[in-house]
């Protein structure tokens, strides 16, 4: 464990393990694991099914990944709309992020270190 100096005026408290326990089990951070859950377990559900969809299309259907799109064919369109869709995955979590789960993680951090 770090030691990290303590800054001017700091007053934070180290919390027990007792008090981990009971932040664990209390309401508010049940809340904020429903908020986390409700995005990343969808989210990560609908990316793995896109991402099965493409390594299936391209082992069973090469002929259809083969064809001209575009200027480029579909197969390359597909692989990059993966990467496309891991940027704007990332993007949207960081926003959702920032306005949902950061304030009642803080909040929690608060009340944990006081």
């Amino acid at each position: 464990m770090s030691s990290v100096p303590a800054a001017a005026g700091d007053t934070r408290r180290e919390p027990t393990s007792e008090d981990f326990i009971a932040m664990q089990n209390s309401p508010q951070f049940q809340k904020l694991r429903a908020t986390y859950r409700n995005f990343t377990f969808p989210v990560s559900i609908a990316f793995f099914v896109w991402f099965v969809f493409y390594v299936v299309v391209a082992t069973y259907m090469p002929d259809t990944m083969a064809k001209p799109f575009l200027g480029l064919n579909v197969g390359i369109w597909l692989g990059l709309g993966q990467f496309l869709t891991t940027f704007l995955i990332t993007y949207v979590y960081v926003v959702y992020a920032n306005k949902n789960i950061e304030p009642q993680a803080a909040a929690i951090r608060e009340e944990m270190e006081g």
